[in-house]
């Protein structure tokens, strides 16, 4: 994609400053090594507003994607069930949310549960679930954001698929920021979810195969996306140190750029998100011109 895609690995070796060296970010990005980590240090709140101070409104990005990975490695470390680390997940959207709205984000979309995911162990794809629907009802219950399901429902339980939904309805007037919660999604399905909706539209208008051919453009499929009417990402973050995007909004992602931190979900801070601002921020978007 002509992108490049820094990765801010840190050890501890590296935590080492010189003798007198004022150490503004002591533990840059923590793998979950028991709550002693998770304790404020005192010279965070500094760092963080020395990359606040740092961005201007307009380096911003207007939508940001994240592909919250690491709930099950996160739990196992801490010797917890899998079920553990998807609750301290879900737990963290909400402080995630309120990042973005101070820095004036405008549109969030949170992958929580890819078709992939889906053909996991039964017992953990329906505690997942359940953790997700929970998650999703208390999102909605504050009507802060306004939420839309971005994913194929008819692969869910229709209880999942009815809360999510509900989600939809109950926030739809909500004029804050745009919430998109990606369960049973995948790229390469929506793709195919789109260019069926297309097929199916032109066949009840009675438009002939052949001249869909001739007509049929990037924007057509675009506008049967799931997110359609939305601006696409600009940038989109990984957690846990995996360097793959795993088809998550794979025809939107196509001019954005990636940010990969080493931090499991449940422990990617403030400071991680603005960091990986400080990078986007930093870097020419070309658009592929």
């Amino acid at each position: 994609m002509g992108n490049s895609f820094p990765r801010e690995t840190f050890t501890r070796a590296h935590q080492v400053p010189p003798a007198g060296a004022i150490v503004w970010d002591p533990d840059p990005s923590p793998r979950s090594e028991g709550p002693t980590l998770r304790l404020p240090h005192p010279l965070y709140r500094l760092y963080e507003r020395r990359l606040v101070a740092g961005l201007s409104r307009e380096a911003v990005p207007r939508h940001v994607g994240v592909m919250m990975d690491g709930n099950r490695r996160w739990a196992r470390s801490l010797g917890e069930p899998a079920a553990a680390g998807h609750r301290r997940g879900a737990d963290h959207i909400s402080e995630f949310l309120q990042w973005s709205e101070e820095v004036g984000v405008e549109v969030v979309t949170l992958w929580m549960l890819s078709t992939d995911n889906l053909q996991r162990d039964p017992e953990e794809v329906a505690d997942l679930l359940d953790i997700i629907t929970g998650s999703v009802r208390e999102l909605a219950s504050t009507r802060r954001w306004r939420l839309k399901a971005v994913g194929d429902l008819r692969l869910l339980p229709a209880d999942v698929a009815e809360a999510l939904r509900a989600a939809e309805e109950a926030t739809q007037d909500v004029r804050g920021l745009q919430l998109n919660v990606a369960v049973g999604y995948g790229g390469r399905h929506e793709i195919a979810d789109a260019v069926r909706a297309l097929l199916r539209e032109h066949a009840e208008a009675g438009t002939p195969l052949e001249d869909l051919a001739e007509e049929l453009t990037v924007e057509h499929i675009a506008s049967h996306l799931y997110t359609q009417g939305q601006p696409d990402p600009d940038l989109v973050i990984r957690t846990s140190g995996e360097q793959r995007i795993g088809g998550f909004l794979l025809w939107q992602s196509v001019h954005s750029e990636f940010y990969f931190c080493d931090a499991y979900w449940p422990d990617f801070r403030r400071v991680d998100f603005l960091r990986a601002l400080r990078s986007y921020a930093a870097r020419e978007r070309r658009l592929g011109r």
